[in-house]
C-alpha cells in the first residue's frame, strides 16, 4: 500500500551541554511493507544541503530502522537497538565511515501515519561526535484544491 503523506522531521543534535534542533516539513510517500514495516520516501531540498538526493527511511518494529540517501550523495545509516553499526555516510564534501550506537527506537507508525522516534550516538573512528534524536511525524497529505475554471 502506498500513500502520499506530509512528513515532519525534527532532529536534535547534542554535544556536551550544547544542542541544536532542525525541523524539516516535506511531502513524501509512505509504503506499507509485506513484513509489517514501513517505508518513507522524500526528496531532499536545497534547505537540507542534499538537493538532488532522495531519502528513504525504513522501520521494522522497535528494533531496526535505516535511513538511506541516494542521488547526488549516498549514505546508509543502520539503526539497530542496543547495537553499534558501522555505516557509510556521504556528504557533498566527501564520504565518512561512522559508528551508530542506538539507544532507543519507538515506532508508532500505522497505515494512517503516526510517528517514529530514534535516539543514537554517532562516532567517527571511535571518537564521540554527538548524541542525536530524530522524531518523524507522518500525516496524510493535505487534499489538493481543484483548479478553478
Amino acid at each position: 500500500m502506498k500513500k502520499d503523506v506530509l512528513i515532519t522531521m525534527k532532529s536534535i543534535q547534542s554535544v556536551d551541554n550544547d544542542s541544536s534542533e532542525i525541523e524539516l516539513i516535506t511531502e513524501g510517500v509512505m509504503k506499507t511493507l509485506k513484513n509489517g514495516g514501513f517505508q518513507l520516501i522524500y526528496d531532499e531540498s536545497e534547505a537540507t544541503g542534499f538537493e538532488g538526493s532522495k531519502t528513504t527511511v525504513c522501520c521494522y518494529g522497535e528494533k531496526h530502522a535505516s535511513i538511506s540517501r541516494s542521488g547526488a550523495v549516498q549514505s546508509t545509516l543502520i539503526i539497530d537497538k542496543d547495537k553499534k553499526q558501522h555505516c557509510h555516510y556521504g556528504t557533498p564534501y566527501g564520504d565518512l565511515m561512522v559508528g551508530i550506537y542506538t539507544h532507543s527506537i519507538v515506532n508508532r507508525l500505522t497505515e494512517n501515519g503516526g510517528n517514529l522516534y530514534m535516539k543514537y550516538t554517532v562516532d567517527i573512528n571511535s571518537s564521540y561526535v554527538s548524541d542525536n534524536e530524530v522524531l518523524i511525524i507522518v500525516q496524510p497529505a493535505p487534499k489538493k484544491a481543484d483548479p478553478v475554471s
